[in-house]
């Protein structure tokens, strides 16, 4: 995958109707603000229904250090068990756009199908926010929900952590950053399209240049965004990581037409040779976030099939 790719000639007819329908400039970050703008015009055109039987409710948890306080978003089962498992749940962006409000069906739909309480991170963003401040809010809401098991009913051996596209780049670091504090083992990580390496060196990385999918343009300013001129450490970018030893296991989903797809591959074999075990899981001719919008397409099915196994099979310890 060493040259451009033009996407239309790559995916079925259902793929394509979705390119076909979303905007031309949907992801153009050339204008931050205007691209924030754009994304919220579409969420708020495709309105979000949380699943009958789960409370969502919200609150601010303290920062990591002299960090402000954090917003968490929290979905709880009506009837959800006294030690339940938990996921906690960082949504993508490219860490320069989105909110946790945007995940409120998907993360009440993972409730559902768990039994589990989920808590979503509304992190800062990029450029207000630079590196590290993403991966110390995460951090901080995974303070709180291991600090505060017993009262939020959750299984402190049952957390899980996860995330989309830069949520699971975020989810990547944390589990990182968290090892090298001293926390609490999670039990598993759940990265999804995980966005990892800002050198953007592989030949995926150069692949994608449409702005209405993630692109490689839109990759570049989103990393730009958040480091700035800095060389970033391995919780902000942790494809470059040189320790990968001890995390938990971690299940890896990305499409053949994804810039990240040759980054995710690489860490995927980096962790297991770290002794952590990874699955991995190539989707052909699914390109970014796709999966998300054509849910009852077969491809999607699967994808969402070996996601939830793999949950279950964290929480089932």
């Amino acid at each position: 995958m060493s040259s451009h790719i033009e996407l239309a000639e790559h995916v079925d007819q259902a793929h394509g109707a979705l390119l076909e329908a979303m905007p031309a400039d949907l992801l153009d970050l050339s204008d931050i603000p205007a691209a924030r703008d754009r994304l919220r015009a579409l969420f708020q055109a495709l309105p979000q229904q949380v699943p009958a039987g789960i409370d969502m409710t919200e609150q601010f948890v303290p920062g990591f250090g002299d960090d402000p306080d954090v917003r968490v978003k929290i979905y709880r089962p009506t009837h959800v068990a006294t030690r339940a498992p938990a996921l906690l749940w960082i949504h993508g962006g490219g860490m320069v756009l989105m909110s946790a409000d945007d995940d409120d069906e998907k993360c009440g739909q993972y409730a559902a199908d768990h039994a589990c309480i989920v808590v979503s991170v509304d992190y800062r963003l990029a450029p207000e926010t630079p590196a590290p401040g993403l991966v110390h809010d995460c951090f901080a809401a995974l303070q709180w929900l291991q600090t505060n098991s017993a009262e939020l009913a959750v299984d402190p051996e049952r957390i899980v952590i996860g995330g989309a596209s830069a949520g699971a780049g975020l989810a990547a670091g944390l589990a990182l950053f968290a090892r090298d504090q001293g926390a609490p083992a999670l039990a598993g990580q759940l990265l999804v399209f995980p966005m990892l390496d800002h050198r953007n060196v592989t030949d995926s990385s150069h692949a994608i240049d449409d702005a209405r999918v993630w692109s490689r343009p839109a990759n570049l300013a989103a990393w730009r965004a958040y480091l700035g001129d800095s060389e970033p450490d391995a919780y902000s970018a942790p494809g470059t990581a040189a320790d990968l030893a001890g995390l938990a296991p971690a299940h890896i989903s990305v499409g053949t037409l994804d810039l990240f797809l040759d980054e995710d591959i690489a860490y995927a074999r980096s962790l297991n040779a770290a002794g952590v075990a990874c699955e991995l899981h190539v989707y052909p001719g699914a390109f970014h976030g796709s999966q998300n919008f054509l849910q009852d397409h077969e491809l999607s099915l699967r994808w969402a099939a070996s996601e939830a196994a793999f949950l279950a099979r964290c929480f089932s310890r």
